[in-house]
């Protein structure tokens, strides 16, 4: 069937304050307030973020338009001075040519065979989780989840858990996940970069202490008698490895920047998508009693495997639909650059153009009774066709997230092991989503674990 062209009228959002635009009502509710664009104003608004000139789209024609057009007619915004001192220059903040070379040195890392490989220490920390879980536990599912899935991305990243610092290291990364969060919501965004702030010098005293333990174990391997043979089976070995067509390696410092960014999105995302699957799963006791039959059926009280992923159909569509309502990246903003067209419509070089998972995902022109958890809208045979790019928790075009396929078989494989072996109910009352960095709960998580069996 022919895709017929979407018109393309920008309209003029909700006025704004002097110097400040829309950044207060952008700030205080974020997701809010790009719903309301969506809902009141339509497909392409106009509006401010401080003295920036921005459009916000909506409609997945002109998302994929856009998304396609990153490295030629837009570039990724630069966003904040706490989320450059995390990423450094690592392949999600480069450009050009330099994106080009970091991204074929650090995509065969998270090919779908390297993936396979770490499908075994995925299952084997789920297992461990599960085995120091009680039935009537009370726990802070969020906290489960993130402390599993940083021994996963620690032991696939580094080849172990860092032993005793393990704890202050992960606490070190939640401190940068969160006040890089918080600056993204206020006029923090704005701020020069000499300015130190609270928050700031927070950031930096949290990143000496990530920096120092990647710095130490770049340099351990780099020395150790067998760092010319066969590279280590884990990402730094393999980052460590990498040579680009002249034969260059990464630096020490273009390491560091690739590690702790596969670090930090490596281990809270996924934990916060398996946070928002349980949270939602407790609410749904018919897709909760599905997830327990498929685990059944297939594994047969096993341990899940790599082979299994493509096995369990309906574990992956509660992964797919929590990624929908809950997806941990929630926007992407890009930049015009001279000359830039979005369905033939020239765009002023500068201006922001935002487009948002969050209000694309609940948009109920593509997805009927957007605000419920139903699973089986991602079935083979659903009536329902969702277009291309009205879903895209990872991304799209050259710019898609490398790591998206770590996170879907992990977050599957997670979910398997543990949904095999308990329930997970969420304490009463409803619980809000939080912008910042990722989309989080902005309250805990509690709940109270049922064993099965």
């Amino acid at each position: 069937m022919a895709t017929h062209a979407v018109p393309f009228r920008p309209v003029s959002g909700p006025r704004g304050l002097p110097l400040l635009g829309n950044l207060p009502a952008f700030g205080k509710d974020p997701l809010a307030f790009l719903a309301r664009l969506r809902d009141d104003f339509g497909d392409a608004v106009t509006w401010s973020l401080g003295p920036r000139r921005a459009l916000f789209i909506s409609h997945p024609q002109h998302i994929a338009e856009m998304l396609a057009e990153v490295e030629r007619s837009f570039d990724i915004l630069e966003i904040g001075w706490s989320l450059r001192q995390i990423v450094g220059d690592s392949v999600v903040r480069s450009r050009g040519a330099d994106w080009r070379r970091k991204r074929s040195l650090v995509q065969p890392v998270v090919r779908p065979r390297q993936v396979r490989g770490y499908a075994a220490t995925m299952v084997d920390c789920a297992r461990a989780c599960a085995d120091r879980w009680q039935d009537g536990e009370h726990v802070d599912v969020q906290r489960e989840m993130t402390s599993v899935t940083q021994r996963i991305v620690l032991r696939t990243l580094f080849g172990n858990e860092l032993g005793d610092r393990s704890e202050a290291i992960g606490d070190a990364v939640a401190v940068l996940e969160r006040e890089a969060g918080a600056e993204l919501r206020g006029i923090g965004l704005f701020l020069p970069s000499w300015v130190r702030t609270p928050s700031r010098r927070r950031l930096l005293t949290a990143l000496r202490t990530v920096d120092a333990e990647i710095h130490r174990l770049v340099r351990a391997r780099r020395a150790a008698p067998d760092a010319t043979a066969e590279p280590r089976d884990d990402l730094l070995g393999r980052l460590l490895a990498a040579r680009d067509e002249d034969g260059r390696p990464l630096s020490e410092k273009e390491v560091r920047d690739e590690a702790l960014t596969l670090w930090v999105a490596g281990h809270e995302t996924t934990a916060t998508a398996l946070g928002w699957a349980w949270y939602l799963l407790s609410a749904s006791p018919g897709a909760r009693d599905r997830l327990t039959d498929e685990l059944e059926r297939v594994l047969a009280g096993r341990p899940p495997g790599i082979d299994d992923y493509d096995r369990l159909p309906w574990t992956r569509q509660i992964v797919k639909e929590a990624l929908r309502l809950y997806p941990p990246a929630w926007t992407v903003p890009a930049v015009a650059r001279e000359g830039a067209t979005l369905a033939g419509h020239p765009l002023a070089a500068g201006t922001t153009v935002w487009c948002s998972q969050w209000a694309a995902h609940r948009d109920p022109r593509w997805f009927p009774e957007p605000e419920a958890f139903r699973p089986e809208r991602w079935d083979a045979d659903a009536p329902d066709v969702v277009p291309d790019h009205a879903w895209f928790p990872f991304g799209a075009g050259q710019r898609t997230c490398l790591g998206a396929r770590f996170a879907l078989v992990e977050a599957v494989l997670l979910l398997a092991t543990l949904g095999q072996r308990f329930h997970v109910e969420m304490d009463p009352g409803e619980v809000a989503p939080r912008a910042g960095l990722l989309l989080k709960p902005a309250a805990p998580l509690r709940a109270t674990l049922r064993a099965l069996g």
